[in-house]
């Protein structure tokens, strides 16, 4: 009889205990380009104490079993046609457009894989407050497809660690779909912009009326 007491104010204790519910996703949101400029927080830029090093790059990537690190993997995310993937991810062969300044490349070699916010922008943007494992999030995101892009090794060199007041690509039909990128990127991961940032940024989209910035917030 006790023991059949007992079972059942068990059973009651159990019944009343709050399920475990996963967190929810957090949702993308899609905003035209002149509203998601002005949804930026406003900041002043700092690079002290900024180390290229506190960003880890390149790990593992998404799929640590297929033997590609991040670069590798966004390569062959992002090429036309294809490579052959031979021993250590070895690249030979396939296609890829650069589209800032308009290119055909034929060789991975050939491609520098930029980061949209450059890691020094990110560190003077609010970066430099987080956690390395935040940081290495960041330098290594798939997540979204605007984080990493794999362009020309002249464009990416000639934009280095510049914004979109001091740099914009070559190819000028291309703004508006960089800089919505830009945007999207800083308000993933809830970066900041300056005022000469902010000024240039909302130049650029008054003359791109019908393009949108989708982004997901970071996790």
């Amino acid at each position: 009889m006790l023991k059949s007491v007992l079972r059942g104010l068990a059973a009651a204790s159990l019944a009343v205990l709050p399920l475990t519910v996963p967190a929810p996703a957090h949702a993308a949101e899609t905003l035209p380009l002149t509203e998601a400029v002005a949804t930026l927080p406003v900041g002043t830029e700092s690079r002290d104490g900024y180390d290229r090093d506190a960003f880890r790059h390149w790990n593992a990537g998404v799929n640590p079993s297929d033997g590609c690190n991040t670069r590798a993997e966004v390569l062959l995310a992002e090429a036309v046609d294809a490579p052959a993937v031979g021993p250590g991810c070895r690249l030979t062969g396939g296609r890829w457009w650069s589209y800032y300044d308009q290119v055909w490349v034929t060789a991975a070699s050939g491609l520098d894989l930029d980061h949209m916010v450059p890691l020094a922008e990110s560190w003077d943007s609010g970066a430099s407050a987080w956690t390395a494992q935040r940081r290495e999030a960041y330098a290594n995101d798939q997540g979204a497809e605007a984080s990493l892009v794999a362009v020309t090794a002249r464009s990416n060199r000639s934009k280095s660690d510049q914004d979109p007041a001091q740099w914009l690509p070559p190819a000028g039909e291309v703004h508006c779909r960089y800089v919505a990128e830009w945007v999207a990127t800083k308000l993933r991961w809830s970066l900041t912009a300056d005022e000469a940032e902010l000024a240039a940024l909302r130049e650029v989209a008054t003359g791109c009326p019908d393009q949108t910035v989708t982004y997901e917030p970071a996790v």
